[in-house]
Parts: structure tokens; C-alpha cells; sequence
């Protein structure tokens, strides 16, 4: 488990052990809020410790459903509140090098294995839980927590930066996290990190679409034969599986914004201007959302237009070999007819028993056949298509 202390102009990781007596000396700053992150085997293991600690710091406890979904990997995105908290489980969308995320007191599961391309099969969509409260966040995370570590990084960057110390010293991100400031209150951290999950798939989308690509090419080009239908097939699967999971997401965060507009004015632990900024950041982070799921809607276009171009195209082929064909039959037909007729059992044929019935024959079948090809070139019967 990882504890910060969160103020507007610093930010300070308490404890990074995980033990339980770092949450028995836990106590709310005067000013400013902590961020509890922990895995979820962590959270398992310290249920009674966290159950206390929130007891103590903010007289309540979880609810046992919440505590269930928190435990629960294969949960979908959801909101859900209570009088005194909210809680958000959002399934991320991150390239990941595989593992297990299991609790401690259940068995380890295998992870999901997807079908298509490799980025395919390494977007992991495990949910990660946050329970918002007025100066407290609790957020429960894969057992990797890539995502709470990479967003770790950032906010202590930024708190760094707001603390005088010169952005070019630490990189990139240290600017880029310094830019956007230290988040003011729960709520605004939890928006946050849901921005940073959304926007880590939207850098997936080159790579994707790379791949993608790349099959359009072979299935349109007439001198390749395509055999990774089964590949194309699971790559469609797991599109329609990404696009379930963003529209789970879309739903939750609408159903954020609205329980956000209901906060009563009254209370007097965020001011108008925090309220204004929350609403612009969560309709934010609902327009990324809705970038991705547009941005995996169009993937799946493209892979039926591509599938149905794909067939259309050997149709046409096809149809020109049995044009082809069909002309070819026509050609001979007449000549078939000819030979068939001189060739009857019978005594009296004309031409049979002159000396130069063959070459009269002969002569007679190339004219027809020529004629014939002749016929069906003026009407482009043997003209082929341009590719």
C-alpha cells in the first residue's frame, strides 16, 4: 500500500510498506487530504485495517456490496454512492505484459488471453475501484499497479515542481504533470487517474490501427491468399469486448456527472469554482471516452469494409475466370457441332467423299472461330478489368 498526503502546493508519499501500522499512526492533515492505493490482494489481506482506519478518520465505514466489488476483477464499470461516499469502478484499458490478479485467499487465475493482433492480446481491462470521500481517497488497483505507480510518478513530479524545484530537472513528465498542478481535492485525483487510464489507450491507437491496416492490405491485394481468418475473427471478438467495456465506462462517468450535479450547494467542502472544475474535468474525461469508443467503433467498420471488399473482390475474379470460360465454350461450341456432324455413321455426308472436303472443313471451323473471337472482343467479352 502506498499513503500521500495531498496538499495544493505539495505532495508527500507517508508510507509506501504496505504494513497495517503505518494506517494505525494515520491521521488527517489540517489542510489538504490523503490518497490510500493499494492492490487488490492488499486490500484483502488489510479489509479490518482499512475498515478501521476509515472508521476513525471519517466516522464510516464501506458498505459490504462496495467491499465485495472492490474484491470482485471481473466487475464492469459502475457508480454507485452512499450518503456519505462515492464509489467508481472503472475498468482501464492498458498495454500490459500479462499476469495474475487475484486476492490472496483465492486461487490464481490465468490471465484472459485475446485473439488478434498482439496489442490485442495485451490490453488488460482489469477494474480499478475508487472510493471518494470528502478528504480521503481509497483506490483499490490491479495486482500489477502499473497504473497507480505511473500516476504516482506524475503527482510527485508535480508537487515537486510546485515546491521550486526546476521542471527541465525531471524530465518530460515532470513538466507535463507540473502544467496541469496538483489535484485539489479527491474527487479532482480520481478524474485524473481516470483521464491518465483512458489516455494511456488512446496512445495504444497507432500500433492498433498499424495492424490493422497491414490486414486491409493483404485482404485487398489479388496476388496474396489470405489465411488469418482466424486471427481477423478474434480481432473483431476482442473489438466488440473493447467496445462493451468503453461503453460500461461511458455509462459510469454519466452517471458521475449527474450524481455531481446534485451535490447540494450547501456543503462547504468545495467551493463553486472546485464544483465548475470538476464538472469540466469529468466532461472531459467523458470526451475521451467517447474518442476511444468511436476509435474502436471505426476499427471494427474497417475490418467488415475490408472482409466485404475482401470478397467482393474474389467474386469479380471469379465471375471474370467464368466469363472467361463461358466464351471459350461458346467458341468451341459450333466447332464441336461440326465435328460431331461429320463424324455420323452415315454414307451420304457432303464433302466426305471429295479430296478437298478436309481443308473446306478445316477452313470453314477457323472462320467460324474467328469470327466468333472477334464478336466477343468487339462486346469486351475477353477484355480484362483494371485493377
Amino acid at each position: 500500500m502506498r499513503i500521500f498526503l495531498i496538499h495544493a502546493t505539495s505532495v508527500v508519499e507517508i508510507s509506501a510498506t504496505g504494513a497495517p501500522e503505518s494506517l494505525t499512526q494515520l491521521r488527517l492533515p489540517d489542510q489538504g487530504y490523503l490518497w490510500l492505493a493499494c492492490t487488490r490482494a492488499e486490500f484483502a489481506q488489510m479489509q479490518a485495517p482499512i475498515q478501521a482506519v476509515l472508521e476513525r478518520l471519517c466516522a464510516l465505514q464501506l458498505v459490504d456490496l462496495h467491499v465485495a466489488d472492490l474484491l470482485n476483477p471481473q466487475l464492469p464499470s459502475r457508480y454507485d454512492y452512499t450518503s456519505q461516499y462515492d464509489l467508481l469502478v472503472f475498468r482501464r484499458l492498458a498495454a500490459t505484459a500479462g499476469g495474475t490478479d487475484a486476492s490472496s485467499d483465492s486461487p490464481p487465475q490465468p490471465p484472459i488471453r485475446r485473439g488478434g493482433p498482439p496489442i490485442l492480446r495485451r490490453i488488460d481491462t482489469s477494474p480499478i475501484g475508487f472510493v471518494v470521500l470528502d478528504r480521503l481517497l481509497l483506490t483499490v488497483h490491479p495486482q500489477d499497479g502499473a497504473t497507480r505507480d505511473s500516476y504516482a510518478l506524475r503527482l510527485l513530479a508535480a508537487g515537486t515542481n510546485h515546491n521550486g524545484v526546476d521542471p527541465g530537472a525531471a524530465g518530460p513528465d515532470a513538466r507535463s504533470a507540473g502544467a496541469r498542478g496538483v489535484p485539489t481535492n479527491p474527487a479532482d485525483l480520481m478524474l485524473r487517474i481516470v483521464n491518465h487510464m483512458v489516455d494511456g489507450f488512446l496512445a495504444l491507437r497507432r500500433e492498433l490501427s498499424h495492424q490493422l491496416d497491414h490486414w486491409q492490405a493483404e485482404l485487398l491485394n489479388p496476388k496474396t491468399r489470405f489465411g488469418n481468418w482466424n486471427t481477423l475473427l478474434n480481432a473483431r471478438l476482442s473489438l466488440h469486448q473493447l467496445d462493451e467495456v468503453c461503453e460500461d465506462q461511458h455509462s459510469a462517468i454519466e452517471d458521475w456527472i449527474e450524481a455531481l450535479k446534485g451535490w447540494p450547494e450547501s456543503e462547504g467542502q468545495f467551493s463553486q469554482h472546485e464544483r465548475d472544475m470538476l464538472q469540466v474535468r469529468s466532461r472531459d474525461v467523458l470526451e475521451h471516452i467517447e474518442r476511444v469508443v468511436h476509435h474502436v467503433h471505426q476499427l471494427e467498420r474497417n475490418i467488415e469494409a475490408a472482409v466485404q471488399i475482401h470478397f467482393n473482390a474474389q467474386s469479380h475474379r471469379t465471375n471474370e475466370i467464368m466469363r472467361t470460360l463461358t466464351v471459350l465454350t461458346a467458341i468451341f461450341l459450333p466447332l464441336n457441332f461440326m465435328t460431331g456432324f461429320f463424324g455420323m455413321n452415315f454414307e451420304f455426308l457432303p464433302l466426305i467423299h471429295q479430296q478437298r472436303g478436309l481443308w473446306w472443313a478445316l477452313g470453314f471451323m477457323l472462320t467460324v472461330a474467328v469470327t466468333l473471337v472477334l464478336v466477343f472482343w468487339r462486346k469486351r467479352y475477353l477484355t480484362r478489368s483494371s485493377r
